[in-house]
């Protein structure tokens, strides 16, 4: 997709930020967030729009899109904006055409890989996925195929694919890259990976000694290091997958300039320190990470299209279940 251009003035007015007396009325979110975030989320985004009121729902990403699917079949959809997890559930969105394009927006600073080209949904966050180890393993791994190595024999969980948005995303990336593939995804199995559930109990696997190596999101071992878990978390020399918690504006909206603000106020340098003050790397770089983190240009991610992971999805979960069972 190409970046709309508009010329001239209906250039400028559109491309800046609504002031915070031309918004007002209702903004109804639907988001993935922990409750927590959200709170603070919308809190912080109405005292900059102190005339809009914001009514929201919160659930996984999962039953999020459920209600909203719902909704659709309805005719009756009720968010103007969500706040989700992944790119890929966004992308089926935008074919569909149930999102609203909004390409003034200002991402100037941000990696283009993260932005929809279209300006359909905007990436607020890295919640990346890596290796997270114990500090008793003798074995320390840099690179994925480290995990490969007779060391890690028995020793690595890993949530599924089936249960986890972050793993499905992961599963996605590394599959497509041309080191890894489906032949790493095999070699895990062989080593006596058992993937299952989500990210909390592939953490405490590891965290608790159960296993020593995983998959798991960063924040998870990066937190709790700080509170003296036995863990570390390794950004792997291949890179790593991230779900990027995206905002879109659904194109049924009842109040886009609200909707529209709150996009704005997202991607902003206040949105993404407040994404940081929430223990999250933000996705604009200019924005320092939380404690424990590498500096943001330390970071490599794994090159990642949602539009392909999209077709995709139902043939990588049969080849998952025919490496894993299921």
């Amino acid at each position: 997709m190409t970046r709309m251009i508009f010329a001239g003035a209906l250039a400028t007015a559109l491309a800046t930020p609504l002031a915070a007396e031309d918004v007002s009325g209702k903004l109804v979110l639907y988001t993935s967030q922990p409750n927590a975030d959200a709170q603070q989320t919308v809190d912080a985004f109405t005292a900059q729009h102190p005339d809009v009121e914001v009514e929201w729902f919160r659930d996984g990403t999962t039953k999020v899109m459920a209600k909203l699917r719902a909704e659709f079949a309805a005719g009756n959809p009720q968010p103007d904006v969500l706040l989700i997890a992944d790119m890929v559930t966004m992308e089926g969105l935008a074919q569909e055409d149930r999102l609203m394009a909004y390409p003034e927006a200002d991402t100037a600073a941000y990696d283009p890989a993260i932005m929809d080209d279209a300006g359909h949904y905007f990436s607020t966050k890295l919640i990346t996925t890596g290796i997270v180890y114990n500090t008793a393993a003798e074995m320390i791994p840099s690179s994925y195929a480290d995990l490969l190595k007779p060391e890690a024999d028995g020793q690595i969980a890993m949530p599924s694919p089936l249960t986890s948005g972050a793993a499905t995303i992961h599963m996605a990336a590394l599959t497509a890259h041309p080191d890894l593939g489906w032949d790493f995804y095999e070699g895990l199995a062989d080593h006596g990976a058992n993937p299952q559930g989500g990210n909390g109990g592939t953490y405490k696997a590891v965290a608790g000694g159960e296993k020593l190596y995983g998959f798991v999101v960063d924040f998870l071992p990066i937190r709790n290091k700080l509170d003296g878990a036995p863990v570390e978390f390794v950004f792997p020399e291949e890179g790593v997958s991230a779900v990027t918690e995206p905002a879109a504006i659904l194109s049924t909206a009842g109040n886009p300039d609200a909707a529209r603000a709150f996009i704005d106020f997202l991607i902003s340098p206040e949105g993404q320190q407040l994404a940081a003050d929430q223990g999250y790397l933000p996705a604009h770089p200019d924005i320092t990470p939380p404690e424990g983190f590498p500096a943001r240009d330390e970071i490599g991610l794994i090159e990642f299209d949602p539009a392909e992971a999209l077709e995709n999805d139902q043939a990588n979960k049969e080849r998952f279940l025919d490496i894993f069972g299921g």
